[in-house]
């Protein structure tokens, strides 16, 4: 919690300050569901608290809170994002209005709670069929070493029955769509690179499937995939 002098300092009242720190909660909860767990840049939190405040120090202060109550309340951590390197361009190289929008700080709502109990009472079951998918081109880009190139992930894909034009997928829907979702929401990189045939579109792991909670469960499920393998061979 703000400290009473230290509202003092920015020259707001503690009701003032709660009310942002509920709004940029509600924001945050809002957007997740809405975006299906896409990144928010901090920009968009800073123009709700700003919007009738201009204290510098006041954006900071809100949104630390909130990451706070949010955790205390709901049990999601709002983990700020951040890419390792930006995509580059069609020549390989990376524009400085790029680099201007990869340093932008954003947020995803991580649930911290027990798996069981995320599980029972919060998880949406039917969207399972997106977390599975998204863990399926996660672990197929990670066996391949971390990057792959479109045309390899679809010829993997379509080995499961998932086509890459196919548009009415009995569960998936779009698979295209599907697959640029996982793009938006930070768990792959996609980037054109230019090769001695013409350009071709690559993809590789970003910074939410590197995060230890995805790549932990990954080496678990690609052991357990092995095993089973090599008994089944036996």
């Amino acid at each position: 919690m703000a400290a009473t002098d230290e509202l003092a300092q920015i020259d707001i009242s503690t009701e003032e300050k709660d009310k942002l720190v509920a709004e940029v909660m509600r924001y945050a909860l809002f957007k997740t569901h809405q975006t299906s767990g896409c990144p928010i840049k901090r920009e968009e939190l800073t123009q709700i608290i700003t919007k009738n405040y201009r204290q510098r120090a006041l954006p900071a202060l809100v949104i630390k809170e909130a990451g706070d109550k949010l955790a205390a309340t709901f049990g999601y951590e709002m983990r700020e994002l951040q890419r390792t390197r930006a995509p580059s361009n069609r020549s390989g190289r990376t524009s400085s209005q790029q680099i201007s929008n990869v340093d932008a700080k954003s947020y995803v709502l991580v649930s911290k709670l027990d798996p069981e109990v995320y599980s029972k009472y919060v998880e949406d079951k039917e969207c399972a069929h997106v977390s599975g998918f998204a863990f399926v081109v996660i672990s197929i880009v990670h066996v391949a070493g971390g990057k792959i190139t479109e045309e390899d992930l679809w010829h993997q894909l379509k080995r499961l029955g998932l086509n890459e034009n196919d548009e009415n997928h009995p569960v998936i829907g779009n698979n295209k769509q599907a697959l640029e979702l996982l793009v938006q929401q930070r768990y792959l990189l996609k980037e054109k690179i230019a090769g001695p045939e013409g350009h071709f579109m690559s993809y590789e792991l970003a910074e939410r499937a590197l995060d230890d909670s995805i790549s932990s469960k990954l080496k678990e499920y690609i052991s357990q995939v092995v095993s089973a393998s090599a008994a089944t061979a036996e």
